[in-house]
């Protein structure tokens, strides 16, 4: 099971499919016509991480295990998806099984490549696919509402207390306002049963053609100027490029990118930012069998974090030896990080840190 799981979303032929060709290497069909991916496809990649590659090393580990993101393409929506257009409502409730939304949005010229409204236009295109999320949001509100005003006819505080939950979350949506600009103002119980698709955390991809992708050019200006205004974030990228990119080994893809100005690819800076907007981090365990990234929270505490690995080091759980990666790094090993002292002995209420080096000791 991945650590996390984004929906890839757009109008037609914006490089959905592209993108994620590059992430999974799957060979989705990416041909030039709309709808033309039909069923979901689901991929799973290793989220790269050098700190674990050279915590490997230092540990002679005969494997590593990265943190993964699992990237779902999603046909390409169309004005009135909520109302059954185009493929309709199906996609919407893919949507629904994701943590965040990956948008993405046509920003190159190429008349080889059809536009669905015959001309680019990112803000355009963003709204089309923010207004049939927040009508299917609308939707799904309303029709709680009136099944819920039934139920409070009985008298129950919990069923008048869900139905005034329910009508605080119908006002933003029916002012066409996402739910995510305004979550701290909602129940987010009720957010989570109901898996409103504008509650989740959004970022925008421009994708550019590869003469801009270091620089940018107007189409990614004005995506990011409409991004500033609602809060979101926006990676620009070019999907042909790092498809080309994603067909080589690590050291290669280095030297290519580099070619380009490039010191990360845009698809590993696409998965960092999932991984801050969802408020996540991760640490490290290192050894002779395996050097692993384990995913948790920012905010976690020790035994949380233990209980990420297994149940039974959190019920167990004494303490955790602590080093930060740069320290170990700089020690050279763990047994030098002990002689000098920089290894930690941390208790249950150590908050981790993004980062950290950790062997937990448990008894049960």
């Amino acid at each position: 099971m991945a650590n996390v799981s984004l929906g890839i979303v757009g109008l037609p032929n914006v490089g959905k499919s592209t993108l994620f060709n590059a992430l999974t290497k799957a060979g989705v069909d990416a041909a030039n016509y709309p709808f033309c991916t039909i069923d979901p496809n689901t991929g799973v990649v290793p989220l790269y991480d050098e700190r674990l590659y050279q915590l490997a090393k230092l540990s002679g580990s005969k494997k590593t295990i990265a943190a993964t993101v699992a990237f779902t393409d999603i046909a390409g929506l169309v004005k009135g998806a909520s109302k059954g257009e185009g493929l309709g409502n199906a996609f919407l409730t893919n949507i629904r099984d994701t943590q965040a939304i990956v948008h993405m949005v046509r920003c190159f010229e190429d008349d080889d490549i059809a536009h669905v409204h015959g001309r680019v236009d990112p803000v355009a295109d963003v709204e089309i696919i923010e207004t049939e999320l927040l009508l299917a949001d609308l939707d799904t509100v309303q029709q709680a509402i009136e099944k819920q005003m039934k139920k409070q006819k009985s008298g129950k505080a919990e069923d008048k207390a869900r139905l005034a939950a329910l009508q605080a979350i119908e006002a933003p949506l029916s002012a066409m306002t996402p739910l995510r600009h305004v979550l701290d103002t909602v129940d987010a119980t009720v957010i989570h049963t109901y898996g409103f698709l504008t509650a989740k955390r959004m970022i925008y991809v421009a994708n550019v053609g590869e003469p801009d992708v270091v620089t940018g050019n107007a189409y990614q200006e004005q995506l990011i100027a409409h991004a500033k205004k609602t809060g979101d974030r926006v990676v620009t990228l070019c999907a042909g490029l790092e498809s080309e990119v994603a067909a080589l080994d690590w050291a290669d893809q280095q030297d290519y990118l580099a070619e380009f100005g490039l010191q990360q690819s845009g698809l590993m800076q696409l998965a960092h930012v999932g991984f801050e907007l969802l408020g996540l981090q991760t640490y490290l365990t290192t050894g002779p069998e395996e050097s692993r990234a384990w995913v948790i929270p920012v905010g976690c505490l020790a035994p949380q974090a233990a209980g990420v690995i297994h149940t039974d080091f959190e019920k167990g759980f004494i303490r955790a030896n602590v080093i930060q990666y740069t320290e170990l790094i700089d020690a050279g090993s763990l047994k030098n990080a002990k002689a000098l002292g920089v290894l930690r002995q941390e208790g249950k209420e150590y908050m981790m840190q993004d980062g950290d080096v950790v062997e937990f000791l448990f008894n049960v």
